[in-house]
Formats: C-alpha cells, sequence, structure tokens
C-alpha cells in the first residue's frame, strides 16, 4: 500500500515541476564555443561582405568574393558589394548542414540544450516537419550548389601560384590552398553526398557499378565520421583566408614569397 501511494504521489506531480534532466555536469557549457565562434564569424562575414573592398590582390582573391562578379560595377550598383551576389550559396549549405543545424539549435535556440535535458516544450513538437524548419531540406540542393563554389575556390588556389613575375609560392598561396582542402573535405563529408554515393541501395555487391558506389560511400563515410571537425576549421580557414588577403591589399602587411 505504501507504495502504491507513493506512485500516485509522483503521479499527480506536475510536467513541469519535473526535473528536465538528471544530468550533474555542466551541459550548458558546451553550446559556448560554437555561440562564441559562429558569432564572431557571423559578424566578420557579414562586415566583409557588405564592405566591397580589399578582396583582390595579384593573384589572391578572397573566399568571399569568388568567382568574383561585376567588380567595376558596370550593372551592379556601387553600394552593393559583389561578395552578396554569391555568399549566398556558401553560407546556405552551412545553415542547413545536418552539424551546424544540432549546433545552433541547441547554442542559439536552447531546443534542444543538449543530450539528455528535457525539451523547453511539452507538447506540439514536430522536430521540421512544419515551416520554416522544414525548409531544411534544400541542404541537399545546396550541395550542388557548394560543388559549383567549390570549383571555382579550386581554380583560385591553382591561380595563386601565378605570380605577375612568374610561377611562384607565397604565404597567401599556402593559406588558400589549405582553405580550399579544408572546404574539399568539410564539402565531401557531407551527409548528402553519403546519401547520394550509397543510400537507397539494398546490395552492394550486385553488380558493378553497385560496388563502386560502396567504395564511393565508404570513402564519403570517412570523412562523415569527422563532420564536426571539418565544419570547424573549415569555417575558420576561410575566415582567416579572407583577413590575410584583406590585409595583403590594403597594405598593411606584405605578402611573403617562399619561393
Amino acid at each position: 500500500m505504501a507504495q502504491s501511494a507513493t506512485t500516485n504521489t509522483l503521479a499527480t506531480v506536475p510536467e513541469t515541476r519535473r526535473p528536465r534532466t538528471e544530468r550533474r555536469d555542466a551541459w550548458w557549457l558546451e553550446n559556448w564555443p560554437f555561440v562564441i565562434v559562429m558569432s564572431v564569424f557571423a559578424i566578420y562575414t557579414t562586415w566583409r561582405a557588405l564592405a566591397g573592398d580589399y578582396y583582390w590582390t595579384d593573384p589572391y582573391l578572397s573566399p568571399f568574393y569568388s568567382p568574383l562578379i561585376d567588380p567595376q560595377h558596370h550593372w551592379l550598383p556601387r553600394v552593393i558589394s559583389p561578395a552578396v551576389l554569391i555568399l549566398w550559396g556558401p553560407l546556405g549549405f552551412r545553415m542547413t548542414c545536418y552539424y551546424y543545424r544540432k549546433a545552433y539549435y541547441r547554442g542559439f535556440f536552447v531546443d534542444p540544450p543538449a543530450c539528455a535535458v528535457g525539451e523547453k516544450k511539452s507538447s506540439g513538437y514536430c522536430g521540421e516537419t512544419s515551416f520554416p524548419y522544414i525548409l531544411q531540406n534544400v541542404h541537399r540542393y545546396f550541395f550542388v550548389i557548394a560543388l559549383v563554389f567549390l570549383a571555382f575556390l579550386w581554380y583560385d588556389a591553382i591561380r595563386a601560384f601565378f605570380f605577375p613575375n612568374g610561377i611562384g609560392l607565397g604565404v597567401g598561396t599556402v593559406a588558400m590552398l589549405v582553405n580550399i582542402i579544408l572546404l574539399t573535405g568539410y564539402t565531401f563529408g557531407c551527409h548528402s553526398f553519403r546519401h547520394l554515393a550509397g543510400g537507397r541501395l539494398d546490395c552492394f555487391s550486385c553488380s558493378a557499378a553497385a560496388v563502386t558506389r560502396h567504395g564511393a560511400w565508404r570513402g564519403v563515410t570517412r570523412l562523415n565520421e569527422h563532420h564536426m571537425f571539418w565544419a570547424w576549421v573549415s569555417m575558420i580557414s576561410v575566415a582567416l583566408t579572407d583577413l590575410y588577403i584583406r590585409l595583403v591589399a590594403a597594405g598593411t602587411i606584405k605578402d611573403i614569397r617562399l619561393l
């Protein structure tokens, strides 16, 4: 009887008064690094996109302005930076990325706050099946768009070896090359690409095409297992590469020729 009474008493406790989690660690701190870094990145990117200056110094082109569209403002109003025309693609790819969605849902929306921590809403949760979150499904299309930008950035990285006085190697060249390698690792580790490579296959050994797709799927999986790493380092590298090129273009620092 005592056990039954206790059970009945607990059952009458309002849902809002029950503990939201049994975790005793400082789980709320794990979101702060992302919030800080992402906020700094967003502020810096917005400033650079709207500034519209110091994005080119031969042979370096800022990744925020690649591909460079109408730099002389023949048809684009001078108050509009060329970067505004192209940043929607890379940013759209990142903002709909599975890792970033998890990170900013937790960090900025605090919903869900963390693993094994209750939702803010006790009812009515529908995930990403309603507006506006259902728009996150366009990530698979942004992946295709990201491939186009990736091709331009590879061209820019190769172009960075060709100086006005001949082929060479500078610090800017290294920065652009490292940046595009990190961006490539991030892009090709995408969950959508992993699905394209090996999704919807019931048998990986039933045909030569299936065997090839299985090999591609395994390669993408290796990148995907470290998708968070690629997301962090590529985001930081693209900002640092732009910053370096801006400082060189503005004459604040001088590019160091290594070869």
